[in-house]
C-alpha cells in the first residue's frame, strides 16, 4: 500500500509552520509549537490518533497564543487533506467517545469536504490556564476547514478544562483514525454521488 503522508510549511508575519504528517504511521511524534500544553494535546492526538506527525511552529506567543493555534490548525488540516488525495476507499467517517476522569467527550466526524464545525464545550473556568475551550475551538475550526471534515464535537460534563480538552483531543485523534482507515469493500469513495 502507498504511504498517504503530506508535508507544508506556511510562513507568515505572524508564523512559521512546518508540518509533517503519515496517516498510516503508529503514533510517532515530533511536536514543538512553542505553547507546552498544546504540545501535550497535539501528542495526544496523534498517539491515539495512530498517525505519526512532525509540528515545528515558531508564532508570536508574546502577544497571546491565538495565531499560533489557529495557524498551526489550518496547516494540519492542508496535510490531512493533501495526505488523503482524492479520498478513495476510506471509511469517511468517524465516532468515538473517550472519558478523561469526570470529563467526557463524543466526537463525530465525516470526511466529506463540506467542513463544518459544531462544538457544544462547557467553560468551567477551572484548570485550563492560558489554553481554554475557547482557543482550543479556533484550532478545530482552522483544522476542520482545511481538512475538509464535518466535525461534531459534544462535551457533556466535565469540570476540570484540562480533562475536558484533553478528551476532545484523544476522540478526535480516535474518530479520525476510523474516518481514514482504508474498505476494500468500498469502490472510488463512499458516496452516493460518486464524489465528495
Amino acid at each position: 500500500m502507498e504511504t498517504r503522508h503530506a508535508e507544508i510549511e506556511r510562513n507568515t508575519s505572524e508564523t512559521r509552520i512546518h508540518i509533517k504528517i503519515n496517516i498510516d504511521g503508529s503514533g510517532i511524534h515530533k511536536i514543538s509549537t512553542g505553547i507546552p500544553f498544546f504540545d501535550h494535546m497535539l501528542t495526544l492526538f496523534t498517539v491515539h490518533g495512530f498517525m505519526d506527525l512532525s509540528v515545528k511552529a515558531h508564532g508570536d506567543i508574546d502577544v497571546d497564543f491565538h495565531h499560533t493555534v489557529e495557524d498551526v490548525g489550518l496547516v494540519l488540516g492542508e496535510c490531512v487533506d493533501k495526505a488523503l488525495g482524492n479520498r478513495k476507499g476510506i471509511k469517511r467517517y468517524g465516532y468515538a467517545v473517550t472519558p478523561m476522569d469526570e470529563a467526557l467527550a463524543e466526537i463525530a466526524i465525516d470526511l466529506s469536504k463540506r467542513p463544518f464545525l459544531v462544538y457544544n464545550v462547557p467553560h468551567t473556568g477551572f484548570g485550563g490556564g492560558s489554553f481554554d475551550v475557547y482557543l482550543a475551538k479556533e484550532f478545530f475550526r482552522s483544522f476542520s476547514n482545511k481538512a475538509g471534515m464535518n466535525l461534531h464535537i459534544n462535551v457533556d460534563y466535565g469540570e476540570n478544562e484540562h480533562h475536558i480538552i484533553e478528551s476532545i483531543f484523544k476522540s478526535t485523534g480516535r474518530a479520525l483514525d476510523q474516518a481514514v482507515t482504508l474498505d476494500p469493500r468500498i469502490i472510488g469513495v463512499c458516496s452516493t454521488k460518486g464524489i465528495l
